[in-house]
């Protein structure tokens, strides 16, 4: 990539970028949300044409017009919001595009099988391949879509966020099959921020901030610090999220909500759990440990199989997520996908969520418009503009919308699944002080994360969970990430 800039509606999103792969390796790529780095790839991988510069692929000038004609030359992504087909088998997302045929055009559906179920074990996974793919967790299903593209036969292989729903296992099975793959010759682009894995994966490392690169580095020569200071332009002993801290559960205060031994049949066994008003919970645990199931039941999205939840000192049996909802609970599921409408303007994200508490019969997108400008101003929310469609947003950003949905009018319980997951470290520093806010100001908050450092520089107090059912609980004093990794 030669000179590259690329704007939308005005806004450059890159200017006079000059980035280069080499042959066989692993180059990681990292800034903050809103840095570039999303669109150049996209740039590289065809998902968007009409820019300044030239891009060459093996010396030779070419022109992509879609992610097809970049498959073609061999180039594939794998996006941080997942592409997958949720009614559809894992078979067939992972041959989506390009399922085996036999004579007459008929699916052989025999071989597509066998043939996933090879790939898939390939990436230490044992799948049903004939599994419908919306029943599994988000961290197995980014592993699916991971393995289409790894065995599409691409020679440049970039993958936005590729660890962010993964646990320590399976992020080691992955950096296993792209070590291999860079032994192949193919070229791997890893976007992230997570800077460890970054150090840990890459053999160069490209640091881009507002649009532009500010350096191109051997790994060796990086270190997470510097590599942090390049990304904010300033020094970076204030933005680290914690190893440790000292914790500060308080039984005296109101209780707002209990969870008494609840059990789905499958995925969690008798969990209990406390939330306090001006508390926030944290339940930490890797990929599969019940988390997602646990912050579904408790919203109405699942069913108990046995247990109680028992919310301001009376029973609860929530049929459905509108009666949690009404009943005071918010919630803000692991994927932003879930909840909202890329292709709507950020205003309307924002007040779907209030519309029966402004509106009686009419609408009144002012009165929308000016409650989201006051959002957008308190939550630094970028761009500040409340009639851009929310797609045009950062993944941190777009959070913030997700968030600003539920503070015109405050919930008694709010529960975030893992809400700084693929953010960069000043977009996790937005969201954190944003929830601990909420929680001065009475709220009970719940927080799931995969991320020790989030649960860490979050929680009052947490909860371990290990294959569905609680490991260990820690309520005061001094706790350090390997304290939650060894109990998880």
């Amino acid at each position: 990539m030669i000179g590259v800039s690329k704007a939308f509606g005005g806004i450059h999103a890159l200017r006079e970028v000059d980035f280069d792969l080499r042959e066989g390796e692993v180059h990681g790529l990292v800034g903050e949300n809103g840095a570039g780095k999303s669109t150049m790839m996209k740039l590289i991988a065809g998902v968007y044409h009409g820019f300044e510069g030239e891009m060459k692929v093996g010396g030779q000038t070419v022109h992509f017009r879609s992610p097809r004609d970049a498959l073609a030359a061999g180039i594939g992504m794998v996006h941080q919001e997942l592409s997958i087909v949720p009614d559809l088998t894992v078979a067939e997302n992972v041959f989506l595009g390009a399922q085996p045929l036999v004579a007459g055009g008929v699916v052989d559906w025999r071989r597509m099988r066998r043939e996933a179920k090879k790939q898939l074990a390939s990436l230490g996974l044992d799948i049903n391949p004939a599994a419908r793919m919306g029943s599994l967790p988000v961290g197995i299903q980014q592993l699916i879509e991971l393995s289409r593209v790894l065995f599409s036969g691409a020679k440049i292989i970039i993958l936005d966020e590729p660890t962010s729903a993964l646990s320590p296992p399976e992020v080691a099975r992955l950096f296993e099959a792209l070590r291999r793959l860079k032994r192949e010759g193919r070229t791997i682009v890893f976007i992230s921020h997570f800077l460890d894995d970054v150090l840990a994966i890459s053999d160069r490392v490209t640091v881009f901030r507002n649009g532009r690169k500010v350096i191109t580095e051997e790994t060796g020569a990086l270190t997470k610090d510097s590599i942090i200071s390049h990304m904010i332009g300033r020094g970076s002993a204030d933005m680290h999220m914690g190893e440790s801290t000292e914790l500060a559960g308080d039984d005296a205060r109101k209780v707002v909500l209990e969870a008494k031994g609840l059990s789905d049949g499958q995925m969690i066994r008798d969990i209990s759990l406390t939330l306090r008003s001006g508390e926030i919970t944290g339940v930490y645990g890797f990929m599969g440990c019940g988390q997602v199931e646990l912050s579904r039941a408790l919203f109405g999205k699942g069913r108990l199989a046995a247990g109680q939840i028992v919310l301001d000192g009376r029973r609860v049996n929530f049929r459905s997520t509108a009666a949690a909802r009404k009943a005071g609970i918010a919630y803000l599921p692991e994927s932003r996908g879930m909840m909202l409408f890329r292709t709507e303007q950020v205003f309307k994200n924002v007040s779907i969520a209030i519309l029966g508490r402004i509106h009686k019969v009419l609408l009144k997108p002012r009165r929308e418009r000016e409650i989201t400008e006051r959002h957008i101003k308190d939550l630094q929310i970028r761009p500040p503009r409340p009639d851009i469609a929310l797609g045009n947003l950062s993944g941190g950003n777009q959070q913030k919308v997700a968030l600003a949905k539920w503070l015109t009018e405050l919930p008694k319980v709010l529960i975030l699944s893992e809400p700084t997951r693929g953010m960069d470290v000043g977009a996790k520093e937005d969201v954190i002080r944003i929830v601990k806010s909420l929680r001065d100001k009475g709220v009970a908050v719940l927080v799931l994360s995969t991320e020790p450092e989030t649960i860490l520089t979050l929680a009052d107090r947490v909860t371990v969970l290990k294959r569905g059912v609680v490991a260990q609980e820690f309520t005061h004093g001094h706790i350090e990430k390997a304290d939650l990794l060894n109990a998880a």
